[in-house]
């Protein structure tokens, strides 16, 4: 429904704590909130190179879950609108520059009896760290 709208286009960046790899900012593919229990995956792709689920946290309004965790949330919220963040981790620094980024986003909706979602894909410019040379 809201495909387009997933990845955020200004949100890739180094990770806040240098290692390897990066942030990407994602909204939900949804027209209402849910609680993170409902939130089946997301999926991340980096340059054609999917990241596995347990290199990636889930970070929304300040919370952050590892996608082992978010079937068992049933007390925080990801809604319509909201940023949330992918942290991820790569086995060797990201370059600065453009990257392919494609998320898909796997919800389970209570009165829907199938999977819905949606994905997205973008070309993202991840600035300089400061930290080449």
């Amino acid at each position: 429904m809201f495909d387009k709208y997933i990845v955020c286009e200004e949100g890739l960046r180094p990770r806040p704590d240098g290692r390897p790899g990066g942030v990407v900012e994602v909204r939900m593919p949804y027209y209402r909130g849910l609680t993170l229990s409902m939130v089946e995956a997301v999926d991340l792709t980096l340059d054609g190179a999917p990241i596995p689920p347990e290199r990636t946290t889930f970070t929304v309004h300040g919370n952050t879950y590892g996608f082992d965790r978010l079937p068992l949330v049933t007390d925080d919220r990801w809604e319509m609108g909201e940023r949330a963040e992918l942290t991820f981790e790569t086995d060797q620094p990201l370059t600065p520059g453009e990257h392919d980024v494609a998320v898909a986003v796997r919800l389970r909706v209570s009165y829907m009896p199938v999977l819905s979602g949606g994905r997205d894909r973008k070309r993202l410019t991840l600035a300089g760290t400061g930290r080449e040379g």
